[in-house]
């Protein structure tokens, strides 16, 4: 009897690493098993950068496939979730050596998404197997008019969650009977940062950086007025490592409010807590205002508004979304971000021959 093909995915996060076994059937998959790995505090304050992490996060994710790998089937290929690399095309590449030192020494910014590829790249070299990393944040689709800011020194570039949003562009456009290629739509990722990106002909040719002109989050502060930011950063009241993270895991709604528990946060928002519903009424008005802007990039010709991420469970907050923009076009929910799942969809199409993937290093314009 011919053993199951199974492709293993692999997505580290800051305090998690999640994993899956997906049984490949033709070019159609279907998960075996999953796990998020949580990683307590303690264990990762032995590791002064996330390459340090990396033996400790094998460590556990072979306990994952030890565990869950049945004995009748074989992993046949592994992807992982791609770090903060320079700007790249949309879709796959091969991991290779340089793309795992980059990866781990060499990244444009220190995040746990970093770890991903080299993660598949061990799994993969001891199942003599290939791996792959899709859709990195770092995929730069921009047209020539959106890379222009107001002054040349400071280009307007893509960082943006590409993964679950091209994969959520995939099954809205088979919802609709569109071909991939032809829709044009806006997306809202909505998780603990936020992206919404324009999307023209399948290719997210605007977004908001995360962190540029983007709503604040549960816990990023996303654009902030820039004069205020200046003189706060040349005051002397701040050290560079208090900045970053006042903008960048305890901003947003965590510093308005002290939590990011959005759980909690919508229940005391559903009950008339008026400080809590002031912000996400606030949230909301962020959003709405971004999608809008996003539509304008397709000049409001949209297919809909996709709303996607884990937020998109926080029914507080999508009923007042869907007031805000409905009059934009018809909206669409996909809750949460099933990246594990975007992962292997893309590897069985490569190894379907239904799609191609690239080689690092890559540049744009590269096909």
């Amino acid at each position: 009897m011919e053993k199951q093909k199974l492709i293993f995915t692999v997505n580290p996060g800051s305090t998690t690493t999640k994993c899956a076994l997906f049984h490949l059937i033709g070019e159609k998959i279907k998960i075996i098993s999953d796990e998020t790995i949580e990683h307590p505090a303690a264990d990762l304050h032995q590791f002064s950068t996330v390459a340090q992490q990396i033996d400790y996060r094998e460590e556990r994710v072979r306990q994952f496939i030890d565990k869950f790998l049945p004995p009748e089937a074989h992993i046949v290929a592994c992807a992982g979730r791609g770090g903060m690399l320079t700007p790249v095309p949309s879709g796959a590449i091969i991991i290779n050596e340089e793309l795992v030192n980059f990866s781990l020494f060499t990244p444009v910014y220190e995040h746990a998404s970093n770890l991903g590829a080299p993660l598949a790249y061990r799994i993969a070299q001891t199942c003599n197997v290939p791996a792959f990393i899709v859709d990195p944040v770092s995929v730069d689709e921009f047209s020539e008019l959106a890379r222009i800011s107001g002054h040349p020194d400071f280009p307007r570039f893509s960082f943006v969650h590409a993964l679950n949003i091209r994969a959520t562009v995939h099954k809205f456009a088979t919802q609709i009977g569109k071909n991939f290629n032809e829709v044009n739509c806006v997306v809202a990722h909505l998780g603990g940062g936020f992206s919404i990106a324009a999307i023209e002909q399948g290719r997210i040719v605007d977004n908001d950086n995360r962190m540029e002109s983007a709503p604040f989050t549960p816990e990023r502060a996303g654009g902030l007025p820039p004069i205020p930011l200046i003189e706060a950063c040349f005051s002397g009241r701040y050290q560079k490592d208090e900045l970053l993270c006042m903008l960048y895991g305890e901003g947003g709604v965590y510093a308005y409010l002290g939590s990011k528990n959005m759980l909690e946060l919508e229940k005391r928002a559903a009950q008339g807590d008026e400080k809590v519903k002031t912000i996400y009424d606030a949230l909301a008005y962020q959003i709405a205002k971004e999608i809008a802007a996003m539509a304008s990039v397709l000049n409001f010709e949209i297919d809909g508004i996709i709303i996607t991420g884990g937020l998109a469970h926080d029914q507080f907050l999508i009923n007042e979304l869907q007031r805000k923009i409905k009059k934009l076009g018809k909206i669409f929910i996909y809750p949460g971000s099933n990246e594990n799942e975007a992962l292997a969809e893309t590897v069985a199409r490569i190894l379907a021959g239904k799609e191609n993937y690239l080689t690092w290093p890559v540049k744009l314009g590269q096909v």
